[in-house]
């Protein structure tokens, strides 16, 4: 018989994979072929997760707790993250308004699918985390990016804002602090932001605040705690950074009541609750002491600290000091255009990216893939040797390149 013609959805056909997982693929098979490479692209914490927490999980699957959960998440869970967000947030949500997902990346997806459609436009700033514009696309919305620059410390001017803003657009993305460059608005930088908005009326906004524990020198406001804001804003947060559970799979979305039913509605469908068990650890780690999260943002920031020194050391670099989340986003420019030794030509930050890993043994993440042609994410969740090493590797890399 002959093979039959694969017809893919055309969005799923048009959709980019994602280049932070394709670069770790690359790393992870160079290191089976024998090559030393450190990898700095992953965004995920090098902690174990924190033994209260884990011990909940290992609690749930020896109680048998191991069946379905209500489709929301357990009331459980539901009412303490209700409690959280009233506690650090200043925000005032009831279990009903907070769907559990399997991870933040689930509830950023499930509220873009459920505000926007053809004709709608996403306002994503730039550096943007890679999900958002496929994310927007496969709802059938257009991307519209802002591009930002080093300079600015990559944060969107209310100008930008008011001058990207259209009568199309229907949801505005904010990540604070930022994946892939680490900054943090201030609250006065988010109420320029809210002022803008407050006189468009029918743009939502969906604050993604997954890294909203991992800050340095900077104060994490919620953008829904705003004056008129949070009966227009998805807060999405979830388990994963804070508290070293990325392979647990658990965050969520709390908004206005239609909201949550509708994106309920999608996961029912799709997905169901998320995992009992860590649902269960998830109630946990908003219970226990918060000395282990204090501790991991003590060693980033003292890394943070090391790789910002190294990386301004180097004659052309230009980095913004991030006030949080575990990355770094420097400003390259100076390196595009170049040759290397072997002869190949660095036109872009990808090819940067490339010519540092398969030539120097370090994985970064190119800034293409965050709508930034001109800089790279470096990821510091590693050791404080590796990163040592890895530094030394691209100081050198970059000096072998020719312009």
């Amino acid at each position: 018989m002959p093979t039959p013609t694969i017809h893919l959805n055309e969005r799923v056909a048009a959709m980019q994979p994602s280049a932070t997982l394709a670069m770790s693929a690359r790393a992870t098979q160079l290191r089976r072929e024998g090559h030393p490479v450190i990898a700095l692209s992953a965004g995920e914490p090098d902690f174990g997760t924190p033994e209260p927490i884990a011990q909940a999980g290992i609690d749930a699957i020896q109680s048998g707790f191991t069946n379905y959960t209500e489709n929301k998440g357990m009331q459980e869970l539901r009412e303490a993250i209700s409690a959280k967000l009233d506690r650090d947030n200043g925000l005032s949500y009831a279990p009903d308004q907070v769907l559990c997902s399997n991870g933040a990346k689930q509830s950023v997806a499930l509220g873009v699918h459920v505000l926007c459609g053809p004709g709608d436009e996403v306002l994503i700033p730039a550096p943007y985390w890679v999900s958002y514009p496929e994310m927007a696309r496969f709802a059938g919305a257009e991307p519209t990016v802002v591009p930002t620059t080093a300079e600015e410390g990559y944060k969107m001017s209310p100008q930008a804002l008011e001058e990207a803003l259209t009568d199309n657009t229907r949801l505005v993305i904010l990540c604070s602090p930022s994946n892939p460059t680490g900054a943090v608005y201030t609250p006065d930088e988010l109420e320029a932001l809210a002022d803008v908005l407050r006189h468009h009326e029918d743009v939502y906004v969906l604050s993604d605040e997954i890294y909203e524990h991992i800050t340095f020198d900077a104060e994490h406001v919620s953008f829904a705690s705003l004056p008129g804001m949070k009966e227009r804003t998805i807060t999405v947060n979830g388990f994963s950074k804070a508290y070293a559970m990325t392979g647990w799979r658990l965050g969520y979305l709390a908004a206005s009541a239609p909201i949550v039913q509708a994106a309920a509605k999608v996961q029912s469908q799709f997905t169901s609750a998320p995992s009992s068990i860590s649902q269960k650890a998830g109630v946990a780690a908003l219970e226990m002491d918060n000395g282990p999260v204090q501790e991991m943002v003590a060693a980033f920031r003292e890394r943070r600290d090391v790789v910002l020194e190294r990386l301004r050391a180097i004659d052309g670099v230009h980095c913004p000091t991030p006030g949080g989340a575990f990355y770094v986003f420097p400003e390259v420019s100076h390196y595009l255009g170049t040759t290397a030794p072997d002869g190949r030509r660095v036109d872009d930050s990808e090819d940067l990216c490339f010519y540092l890993l398969e030539e120097h043994n370090v994985a970064l993440v190119h800034g293409n893939a965050f709508g930034t042609p001109n800089g790279l994410r470096l990821s510091y969740a590693a050791s404080m040797d590796d990163l040592q090493t890895a530094l030394g590797r691209i100081e050198d890399g970059f000096a072998a390149l020719r312009g």
